[in-house]
């Protein structure tokens, strides 16, 4: 493979592919840097850099604890959920639901 020709986020999407799991951001990116044998006069802005375009980049799922995944690996009705902006867990679910009820009430009241 030609990897100094292919982007950063191309690489580490390569990089997922073969491990087969998702891995920690800085581990991730520091193996694109190593494969590309780019050089790096920061390595802060480097990760701040391609974290940017990962993020940016529908393939990649982050999966939580500073790990990132391929969206391929997840289950549709993960992607689903996870795509919602309301904070998403059952608690803070049925408090709103609680919540609304209760203004209704008030309402017909």
């Amino acid at each position: 493979m030609d990897f100094e020709h292919m982007s950063e986020v191309d690489v580490a999407h390569y990089i997922l592919t073969q491990k087969k799991e998702p891995m920690h951001y800085k581990e991730l990116i520091t193996e694109v840097i190593e494969t590309k044998h780019k050089p790096v006069q920061s390595l802060a802005m480097a990760i701040s850099e391609i974290y940017t375009m990962m993020n940016m980049d529908s393939r990649f799922h982050y999966e939580g604890e500073s790990r990132w995944g391929l969206t391929e690996w997840v289950p549709p009705e993960v992607k689903r959920s996870s795509s919602r902006s309301s904070g998403g867990t059952a608690k803070n679910a049925l408090t709103k639901e609680a919540a609304r009820k209760k203004k209704l009430e008030s309402i017909q009241n």
